[in-house]
């Protein structure tokens, strides 16, 4: 059985392109999730799995911009249950005239129930397993995001300093801001690759949207004064689209990883488009492998 959620837009949830920014949908998909448990299993068992889990991955695919209306419809599902974790799929669709799909994301999250008190994880027990496997629709398990850091030098730091609204109800970073730290990280890094072509003519200018991004969880991210370590660099260049892939790191301590793959746009076409050559320039002058 799939769950579906009407979920309501913000203007707020809006780029400067008029789409909605990627680090949103992520936000759209928790809501979905946490509808789907506590609408069709309204119960103690249900509110544990809604609000005591923590995100172990995020597997993200963006197919086709999301403009502002009143709503969008998130159907979601279950597509395994291990013994301490179980992974979830998402599809942000609407609907056009001729009644045909047309969806504008695709995702998965892997999640596991966690004991917040002793910051520990725990096993799902027989009675969430139940609840679970209403939703259940078994399919082959994505591969672990592999990635290997590069000798990095300080400009691909960043520091991510956490504003306290950034922290849940459990004291933890919640996993949506994630999404928002990494974008932070990529923009910083953008204007210093890109430093000094955004005064060209504006037909010479490159529009990116985000097309996959990948998230893992490692460590929570706690609040504090003092700023973790932020790392970017450019690990792929191809001819229209490249991956930036990032790290959070509390000094040699790995706290969350990601690769967003980017492709350029042509906001007047609103299509694919290969990039200027100083711009491919720039990309591979920055490329870490």
């Amino acid at each position: 059985m799939r769950h579906l959620y009407l979920c309501p837009l913000r203007w707020a949830d809006l780029d400067l392109l008029g789409h909605v920014n990627n680090v949103v949908y992520v936000d759209y998909l928790q809501e979905a999730r946490i509808d789907m448990l506590t609408t069709h299993a309204p119960d103690r068992r249900a509110d544990e799995l809604a609000e005591g889990v923590v995100v172990a991955q995020h597997r993200v695919t963006y197919l086709t911009p999301l403009t502002l209306r009143d709503s969008v419809a998130v159907e979601c599902w279950v597509t395994e249950i291990r013994a301490a974790s179980f992974t979830m799929a998402y599809e942000v669709f609407d609907t056009d005239a001729d009644g045909e799909r047309i969806v504008f994301l695709r995702a998965t999250s892997v999640l596991t129930p966690f004991v917040f008190a002793e910051e520990r994880p725990r096993r799902i027990t027989p009675e969430e397993r139940e609840v679970l496997t209403r939703f259940l629709e078994p399919e082959e398990a994505a591969p672990r995001l592999s990635l290997s850091t590069p000798e990095l030098d300080r400009e691909a730091h960043w520091p991510l300093r956490i504003r306290f609204s950034d922290v849940d109800v459990f004291g933890h970073v919640n996993n949506v801001k994630y999404f928002e730290y990494f974008q932070e990280a990529r923009i910083h890094a953008a204007r210093r690759m890109f430093a000094g072509l955004a005064e060209q003519a504006a037909e010479e200018r490159i529009d990116v949207v985000v097309a996959q991004l990948d998230v893992e969880y490692k460590r929570p991210i706690l609040f504090r004064s003092e700023p973790y370590d932020s790392w970017t660099w450019v690990s792929r260049v191809g001819r229209s689209s490249y991956d930036v892939s990032s790290e959070i790191r509390d000094g040699d301590q790995l706290l969350s990883r990601s690769r967003c793959v980017l492709v350029s746009f042509d906001a007047r076409t609103q299509r694919a488009a290969t990039p200027p050559p100083e711009y491919h320039e720039r990309l591979l002058t920055s490329l870490r492998s």
